[in-house]
């Protein structure tokens, strides 16, 4: 807030799954003690998982390997039982495994699947030769009943496209849909919330990118989604301390209009990027970096943009999630004084290293993002900017639309819509569903994808 690299779901995708993600952390083989015991088959990642739900989770503490950085974390988290109450949340969990052996991105992992009674998840444990490098969670795949999906419509036809990382010498692989006709079609760029997702920006049973580009494209419009960078090489970028907002998503979006204006059928001067949540936030210092480039875009879509520091949408979210509890237990307590703690410590940014971890960032990470602000750097913005807010999301929520249309509400080429009924995905639901509302079986709503094209076709 699926989760690859330093960035722990408890960072980046707060704004999804803030109670119940854990930290993933790639990195080096470190040294262990004569009585830690390797992870090597699913029978053990099972084992442990028992234990970790079970009334001593403490008694996992030395107990397996874990990289260094890993090892860091755990212990500056106050250990496994601290970290053991965050899926307090999602109620007892009914049946735990089969265990299996899989990969992610490339990398090994030993999947668990539990049937919490609230939100069933996999608990997914990424190994480096059996020395445990995180533990993230993920959509469940244990058995449960499925609902297939729509067969694609005829109206539309998608080819792979990648975008180059320079940095890495490697690609992100993506999809470019685009509407049957002879076009030119105008062009999105989608740009991903927080975390590392993938081109869908799957989150549970919902794929609102998904929706988007097949939507879109029913409209007239050529929509391109990639995977993002830390979903893709999270491995790689592990070892590196200065990866800030640039480099995790504003410098692909940038590329990203490159490479799809160059594509048969699109219209360059027609290319619009989309960000969703941290992605809108991105906007402004991804038009930034567009003004150096040969294409620029000529309009943006803000999807429930944050307006306020992440670390404070941390603790809106956590507090309104705890409300949602019929009753606060000790440990519950224990949890929530132990994040904000660790979250107060931002206030001494300045005097902390660069190794210092914080919430499971580096400080290099919340430096830049302190230094940046998305709404003085949009009042530079002169194209076509439409802001999507659904009214019944809390993880980022009207506070922020309002402060938005504070500061550009009056601006001619600003509009800004706000829907009833939507959560943070743009999917039905109620905002005291919690993160139950990405177990159905629901779609981006057919008034924002409307709204969309008709933002879109209508910039000249």
């Amino acid at each position: 807030m699926k989760e690859k690299m330093t960035f722990s779901k408890l960072r980046l995708k707060m704004l999804l799954l803030l109670l119940i993600c854990l930290i993933s952390i790639f990195c080096s083989i470190s040294v262990h003690a004569e009585n830690e015991k390797p992870m090597l088959t699913p029978e053990d990642a099972e084992a442990f998982i028992n234990v970790l739900l079970s009334d001593d989770p403490a008694s996992l503490d030395g107990m397996y390997k874990l990289t260094p950085d890993m090892e860091k974390a755990i212990s500056a988290s106050g250990g496994w039982k601290t970290l053991a109450m965050q899926f307090s949340s999602l109620g007892e969990a009914d049946k735990i495994g089969p265990a299996y052996a899989d990969t992610l991105s490339g990398r090994e992992v030993l999947r668990v699947p539990c049937s919490f009674s609230v939100l069933p998840l996999d608990l997914v444990f990424v190994l480096e030769d059996g020395v445990i490098g995180g533990l993230i969670t993920d959509k469940f795949t244990g058995e449960q009943e499925k609902t297939a999906e729509e067969p694609k419509k005829g109206y539309f036809t998608e080819i792979d496209l990648s975008v180059p990382v320079p940095e890495l010498n490697e690609e992100l692989p993506g999809t470019l849909t685009i509407p049957k006709g002879d076009g030119p079609f105008p062009a999105v760029i989608l740009v991903h919330g927080s975390g590392p997702n993938n081109r869908d920006e799957e989150i549970m049973n919902v794929k609102p990118f998904r929706d988007l580009a097949e939507g879109l494209a029913e409209n007239g419009i050529a929509v391109y989604r990639y995977d993002k960078r830390t979903f893709v090489y999270g491995a790689e970028l592990a070892s590196d301390r200065q990866v800030t907002l640039m480099e995790e998503t504003v410098k692909d979006a940038a590329t990203a209009v490159q490479i799809v204006s160059a594509q048969d059928k699109i219209d360059p001067s027609k290319i619009v990027v989309l960000g969703h949540s941290l992605g809108a936030m991105s906007i402004p210092a991804i038009d930034g970096l567009l003004r150096e480039e040969p294409v620029k875009a000529a309009g943006y879509v803000f999807m429930a943009p944050p307006a306020r520091h992440l670390d404070e949408l941390m603790r809106e979210q956590y507090e309104f999630l705890l409300s949602l509890q019929p009753e606060i237990s000790d440990e519950q307590k224990e949890e929530h004084d132990k994040l904000f703690s660790e979250l107060d410590r931002l206030q001494n940014l300045e005097s902390l290293p660069d190794d210092e971890m914080i919430a499971g960032a580096f400080v290099p990470y919340w430096k830049w993002l302190y230094a940046y602000d998305p709404l003085k750097e949009a009042d530079s913005i002169e194209v076509p900017c439409l802001i999507l807010q659904g009214e019944e999301d809390y993880q980022v929520t009207m506070e922020d639309y309002h402060i938005w249309e504070d500061a550009v509400g009056k601006r001619s080429n600003w509009k800004l819509i706000s829907y009833g009924g939507l959560v943070h995905a743009f999917v039905p639901g109620q905002k005291t569903e919690g993160l139950a509302v990405y177990q159905k079986d629901v779609h981006v709503d057919s008034q924002v994808i409307s709204d969309i094209a008709d933002f879109i076709n209508s910039i000249d």
